[in-house]
């Protein structure tokens, strides 16, 4: 099936959850918000229907489906007025590394619990001092030669959930060693998975503007002792290899492709359900002889940023297709083009349904104003605009680089 048409299965999925997004609504997720508390009953009921772990495999509890089915229910539960970030990190992020890259005892461990939503991971990446260039991160692990345990430090931030997930997945390295030379001083990628509470795994609550029931987190650790299944992929056949630093960091960022397609998935339903609200709104509001949708100064903006945010669902869609056809390189361009797309149409469309409101979209009974910090996350995370430029120029039209 051409990912341009979508399939009947793909369509009644979407149906399916925008029901369910639809029967908590807005109001719902607004309440959590306001009360700083995680929308658990919306996450409950999405795993009993089999929503959260539609991407990862059956044997393991989940759908057998891919991303483009993860990206259907994010995108769906947005347009409700009800997105749940933890879906972009829990089953898409980390459900899909370790179901790729995991041992057999870790996808049993961990891969039921985060199809039916009964556990959930966060994911670690950014640093203070890397921001986008994951070639700085320093958070290292060495081995206790006397236990095997690993030793993990280094601090990360900008890190959600943390405080309610069950564990977190780091991105550290380690120095790599070869039979002939020993300790070659290399430093390759490594995923290690830290429960919460492990003893010198600290975090500090980020003070952030913008308002969501997910919190941020600035983690340090000290030391933290881990045992040696703690690593993803195990040992000697751990999945990134001994390509050495470059191949494992073209491995991890292949891990990777499905935040940028499913945070295109949130900036889309977030898009859309602005622009619904402010369709509603222009086709009710009455200010002179005609509703304002009337006037073309009204109504031609908010045509433009409907057919912006279906331009963007298209390259969202080519993105999914991709990696789940096992296409990295190819969904590698094509999740930052989504995600890049996706973003720009999301904080026009919030923009244009703020102003076509006027007055009332600075308000919180419409809830609209909330909804222009929230847009500009999708600009900045978990990538830049200007980074995925980068990419596009380097990668894609063959320019040299200027860093």
């Amino acid at each position: 099936m051409s990912p341009v048409i979508e399939s009947e299965e793909h369509k009644a999925l979407r149906a399916a959850v925008s029901a369910l997004g639809n029967r908590y609504g807005r109001a719902y997720f607004t309440r959590t918000v306001d009360e700083g508390v995680p929308a658990a009953e919306l996450w409950a009921d999405a795993g009993k229907l089999g929503y959260l772990g539609v991407n990862l495999p059956e044997e393991y509890g989940g759908g057998g489906g891919g991303i483009a089915e993860l990206s259907i229910v994010l995108e769906e539960l947005g347009a409700a007025g009800c997105p749940l970030l933890l879906l972009v990190v829990s089953p898409a992020i980390c459900g899909t590394v370790i179901a790729r890259f995991g041992t057999e005892e870790q996808k049993r461990a961990w891969l039921p619990g985060l199809a039916d939503g009964t556990r959930t991971m966060a994911f670690g990446i950014t640093e203070p001092d890397a921001g986008s260039n994951a070639h700085r991160i320093t958070t290292t692990a060495r081995r206790d030669p006397d236990t095997g345990d690993w030793l993990l430090t280094g601090r990360k931030v900008f890190v959600s959930c943390v405080d309610i997930a069950d564990a977190t997945l780091i991105v550290g390295r380690t120095e790599t060693v070869s039979a002939e030379e020993g300790r070659t001083g290399r430093l390759k990628p490594v995923l290690f998975i830290v429960p919460r509470d492990t003893e010198g795994f600290q975090r500090r609550r980020i003070d952030m503007e913008l308002s969501a029931a997910e919190k941020q987190f600035e983690l340090t650790l000290d030391d933290v002792r881990l045992p040696a299944d703690a690593l993803v992929g195990g040992g000697t056949s751990h999945a990134f290899g001994s390509g050495g630093e470059d191949a494992g960091l073209l491995q991890l960022f292949a891990g990777l492709n499905p935040e940028r397609i499913m945070t295109a998935a949130f900036a889309i339903g977030m898009g859309r359900y602005a622009l619904a609200k402010a369709v509603e709104y222009a086709r009710e509001r009455t200010v002179w002889k005609a509703p304002i949708g009337a006037h073309q100064a009204i109504a031609h903006p908010l045509a433009q940023a409907h057919i912006e945010l279906e331009l963007a669902r298209l390259m969202m869609q080519k993105a999914a297709h991709l990696y789940d056809a096992g296409d990295d390189v190819g969904a590698g361009e094509a999740a930052n083009m989504a995600k890049y797309a996706a973003a720009e149409a999301c904080v026009k469309a919030v923009d244009q349904a703020v102003h076509t409101l006027g007055g009332n979209g600075l308000t919180r009974e419409f809830g609209l104003a909330s909804l222009v910090t929230a847009a500009r996350v999708s600009r900045i995370a978990p990538v830049s605009r200007e980074m995925i430029l980068n990419y596009v120029s380097h990668q894609t039209l063959g320019l040299p680089k200027s860093y």
